[in-house]
């Protein structure tokens, strides 16, 4: 078993994965809020109200996203990263999927009858998100299990009897 280093390279692999997954949700939301505030989608009982909530969540984990959460968190910065990435992926998929089913069927009594701007915009921003969210999951496990096989190889090299 060959036992993988964190290096430099994941860890900005890892950063730039979690800068554009960040924007990317971010994006998400005021793409939410747009729709809700300017094209009218307030007044639609279930769906303005979702839109609001999409908004004020897909903000708040694409500012954590952004932000130093190791320091402001500091041991339960690697969690709070984790937690927020997976909230961002079920944002952005549930939105996707959402606007998918309601271009064939009615959803919470509402259904998108064309492809205008907003929604087009809306379909590239959330698969653009799902994708880059999907991709930070991977890379924030495999920089878990890197970390993990470190910590087990400085234990073994701790504990190994040193010849004298």
């Amino acid at each position: 078993m060959q036992a993988h280093l964190p290096t430099k390279s994941s860890s900005r692999a890892r950063l730039a994965a979690r800068a554009c997954a960040g924007l990317l949700l971010i994006f998400v939301g005021a793409d939410h809020y747009y729709e809700y505030s300017v094209d009218g989608d307030s007044v639609l009982p279930t769906v303005g109200t979702l839109f609001l909530l999409n908004f004020i969540s897909a903000s708040l984990l694409g500012v954590l996203l952004l932000a130093p959460v190791k320091r402001v968190f500091h041991r339960l910065g690697t969690r709070v990263l984790e937690l927020s990435t997976v909230g961002g992926f079920g944002i952005a998929v549930t939105s996707l999927a959402a606007l998918l089913i309601s271009e064939r069927i009615r959803l919470f009594g509402w259904m998108e009858l064309n492809y205008r701007p907003a929604i087009v915009v809306a379909l590239v921003s959330e698969a653009a998100a799902t994708l880059s969210l999907g991709l930070l999951l991977l890379l924030l496990r495999r920089g878990r299990r890197e970390r993990s096989i470190s910590s087990e190889l400085i234990e073994y090299a701790q504990a190994r009897p040193r010849a004298t």
